[in-house]
């Protein structure tokens, strides 16, 4: 039986990388250039053939990359738009200003510095996840099947398949046992595909039922979605409402920026015809303020910081937008199977039916449990509960006969096998039994072998009353592949299995309800059965059960039933597709998770896909976040960590787009007054410093447990523009009184001392109003920022370093009155419009 790559734990792991979802409607070669199929290498390549395809190149050799490299790192942080304009006014101020006004500079060197290693931390994270998630393909060498990673296929390996596996590169089959794959990725088409001998598979596509093996035809770039995949699977900071939404706001602001700070330079340079160099250092210092260049960075560093801790819970987060959506979730569907309760079960009683023999039917589950070599979790229980006694029974290839399923003289053999399909719900075998009577044998859901009505099923409700999972062996007339072969098959026994449910499942159902996110649990058991285990783990509404199979087919009424109900049974896999697009017709925002080949369409539907370390091949490529943990109880961390990067970047992009409103106002009043510039660009480092930078770094990475909102941008705006223009007339106010107050050697100084010590005063009070709710340490942090300004107040070398010194007491004292005057109508502003719009 093919095994799967095991980590340290034991753990079966995932790939790295996702595959490209190709839209349906897109052109697709349906011949798919092949090579004529390959005379039949059962015994796969010889070590010399592997030899030779390597030196000439034919291996399949394209790099899977889950993050970006250390050069894409470097220039995404360093050549930005505003690190551009920002460098040029730092070379400007090196040449006519003292240090101290070229102190922005430095400070943009520093940030841009932390980015880069943060994302590079990430980066690290990333990559070694990805390397013990990497999925390893089966191939036959030698007559031996071993696991080698995938970037060591050649042409012409004999790669082997088994359900959820995923075809890794282009080929044509070369075995095929009842084998079906699902092309959905490729071709948008979800019915699976039946392969035959010589039929051609594409990279990307998965098997959704049977086995086999194919030839590899297409390795490295020349594979069909070999490009495509690695694209897709790149670490990525885009296509999120967060980084869009920061995208639109520095949109605004070049644009309100440059006509502003045109107006300034004519203003300071020409008009006032000040001296030339402080002309230029009061100009630059009305530019830089304007450019919120920390907000991009902050993001960044926040989203990054956010994949290293979610790695360190084993957490493979492959589309790093995905902490954002996930906490923007309030739908997750649950599969039951691998995420309510763990993948083993036990066999807990056998129940003949219609006075067949027990032992009898023993001998029919031993054989049956020896006809599929790749078992799933309910046919292991029954191999566990009825192990052979000797040989395993494998199944015929070609016809031929098998070994016996147990030592003794009454040997049974398997001649025909059915894998289990999650849209038939059930499987089949034929034996040929010891007296050498044939028999056709079913197992599987006992609602969809019997017939409405029957009086057995009396029995199986109340057993899925219990929480246990009830399967149904009947005996067929006819062949396995007949037309309706499960029609009138007669009930023999039903085997009923216990179900291990996750110790940690409760608790993450319990958080989930406490954040007023609604959980749905679908899957292809019984309804009863599976809302008896929800129950039993404390979902609320576990009582309000539903049989997929009485589901609405219109969208809209399909969508009203999910909202009404919270558990889904005998759901096909193309069901849950429709059920996640029917909550999203609702506004609802769906996460999915699964472990399943049956949970693939729905995973890639989904908002979010989450999906286990152990489960499939193909549920870990399409999904976008893996618990390699395979532990359910991580996601709250994850939906934690979205809102931790949402609800705090939101916060302080209030600050810097404050900061960028004030700047823009006061060169405008200043052109408009055609007065001098207020402050040099050292006062606006400090203040933005002090009331920006560092509170907002500390910020930015404080625990969160707000749920994420929608319309980053208008939320943000709703605070930033009155805060800005309080700030921005409250200061120039200052200035103006200053204005009139002092005269003669020193009075421009005095001036912007007293204007810098309301901005500060203001400044100081929007982040207190952001800084809420408070703990200790959100208090200390904004008495440390009041207590630096006043250090540089008090201390005289600092004083002549920021070029600030308070002259007087009546000036100073009424600096502090405007300001004080301006934070209760921040206040005010605020309070109006929480009310008016909602926090």
């Amino acid at each position: 039986m093919t095994q799967r790559a095991l980590d340290s734990s034991g753990e079966q792991t995932p790939g790295p990388s996702r595959p490209t979802m190709i839209d349906a409607g897109a052109e697709l070669d349906p011949v798919h250039p092949m090579e004529p199929p390959p005379a039949r290498r059962p015994d796969g390549l010889s070590t010399a053939e592997v030899a030779e395809r390597v030196a000439r190149g034919e291996v399949n050799d394209v790099p899977v990359r889950s993050s970006r490299s250390i050069t894409e790192i470097v220039r995404a942080n360093v050549f930005t738009r505003f690190n551009l304009i920002i460098g040029v006014l730092w070379v400007i101020m090196l040449f006519v200003a003292p240090i101290q006004d070229s102190l922005f500079g430095f400070v943009i060197v520093a940030n841009t510095g932390i980015g880069i290693i943060q994302e590079w931390r990430a980066k690290k994270t990333l990559d070694s996840l990805a390397v013990i998630g990497e999925a390893k393909p089966t191939v036959r060498r030698n007559g031996t099947a071993a696991e080698i990673s995938t970037s060591e296929i050649v042409l012409g390996d004999l790669v082997e398949l088994g359900p959820g596996d995923k075809v890794v590169v282009d080929g044509t089959v070369s075995e095929a046992d009842s084998l079906e794959i699902d092309e959905s990725l490729l071709t948008g088409e979800a019915d699976p595909v039946i392969k035959r001998a010589g039929d051609p598979v594409m990279s990307g596509s998965f098997v959704v039922a049977g086995g086999g093996a194919f030839t590899a035809t297409k390795v490295g770039r020349e594979a069909y979605a070999a490009q495509l995949a690695e694209e897709a699977s790149r670490f990525t900071l885009v296509h999120s409402e967060l980084r869009s939404g920061i995208s639109t706001i520095l949109k605004y602001v070049t644009w309100m920026m440059v006509p502003t700070a045109i107006g300034l330079i004519i203003s300071q340079l020409v008009v006032k015809d000040n001296n030339f160099k402080e002309s230029v250092a009061r100009t630059v210092g009305g530019i830089v303020p304007m450019i919120p260049e920390g907000l991009v960075l902050l993001t960044s560093v926040a989203f990054a910081i956010g994949v290293v801790r979610l790695g360190r819970k084993q957490c493979l987060v492959q589309e790093l937008p995905a902490i954002e959506g996930l906490a923007r979730v309030d739908v997750v569907c649950l599969d039951k199977t691998g995420t309510l309760t763990e993948g083993g079960m036990d066999v807990t009683e056998v129940r003949p039916l219609n006075g067949s023999d027990e032992a009898y039917v023993t001998q029919v589950l031993r054989t049956f449990g020896s006809s599929d070599p790749r078992p799933n979790a309910s046919l292991q229980a029954i191999i566990d509960a009825y192990p052979a006694a000797g040989g395993d029974a494998l199944p015929a290839a070609g016809g031929d006969a098998h070994q016996p399923a147990d030592g003794d003289a009454e040997s049974w053999t398997v001649t025909d096998a059915m894998p289990f399909s999650s849209a038939r719900k059930y499987s089949g075998a034929a034996f040929t039994e010891a007296d050498g009577t044939d028999s056709v044998w079913l197992l599987g859901a006992p609602d969809v072998l019997l017939s409405e009505g029957d009086a057995t099923l009396t029995e199986i409700e109340q057993l899925n009353e219990q929480g246990l999972r009830v399967l149904l062996l009947a005996r067929a007339e006819g062949s396995l592949d007949a037309p309706g072969a499960a029609a009138g098959a007669a009930p023999t026994a039903l085997v009923v299995l216990e179900q291990r449910l996750r110790p940690d499942a409760g608790d993450t159902l319990a958080y989930f309800a406490d954040q007023n996110v609604a959980t749905k649990v679908i899957s292809g058991d019984n309804a009863v059965s599976v809302g008896a285990v929800a129950g039993k783990l404390g979902l609320a509404g576990a009582e309000n059960t539903l049989d997929a199979r009485r589901l609405p087919t219109d969208p809209d009424e399909m969508a009203t039933a999910m909202e009404e109900n919270a558990v889904f049974g005998r759901v096909t896999p193309q069901q849950k597709r429709d059920m996640v697009a029917a909550l999203q017709s609702r506004g609802h925002t769906v996460a999915m998770t699964g472990d399943g080949v049956n949970d693939v369409l729905a995973l890639k539907d989904a908002d979010i896909g989450v999906s286990m370390g152990s489960g499939s091949e193909a549920t870990r490529a399409v999904a976008q976040i893996v618990l390699l943990n395979n532990s359910f109880a991580t996601l709250p961390s994850v939906v934690a960590e979205g809102r931790r990067v949402i609800g705090n970047i939101t916060r302080v992009a209030t600050l810097f787009l404050t900061k960028t409103v004030y700047s823009v106002l006061l060169a405008i009043l200043v052109v408009c007054f055609q007065v001098e510039y207020p402050f040099l660009p050292r006062h606006l480092t400090l203040l933005s410093t002090l009331t920006i930078g560092v509170p907002a770094f500390f910020l930015a990475l404080a625990p969160n447990k707000e749920r994420a909102q929608p319309h980053f941008v208008r939320r943000v705006m709703r605070y930033a523009i009155p805060s800005g223009v309080i700030a921005a007339a409250s200061t120039f106010a200052t200035y103006l009184v200053a204005r009139h107050y002092y005269s003669g050697e020193g009075a421009l100084e005095a001036e912007t001392s007293a204007a810098t010590l309301t901005l500060f005063l203001v400044s100081m009070w929007v982040l207190a109003i952001i800084a809420r709710p408070y703990t200790w340490w959100r208090v200390g942090l904004v008495a440390a920022m009041g207590l630096g300004f006043l250090i540089v107040l008090v201390v005289p070398w600092l004083q002549d370093f920021f070029a600030l010194k308070l002259v007087g007491a009546p000036m100073p004292w009424t600096a502090v009155g405007i300001a004080v005057a301006a934070a209760a109508l921040l206040e005010f502003t605020w309070r109006w419009v929480g009310r008016r719009f909602g926090m």
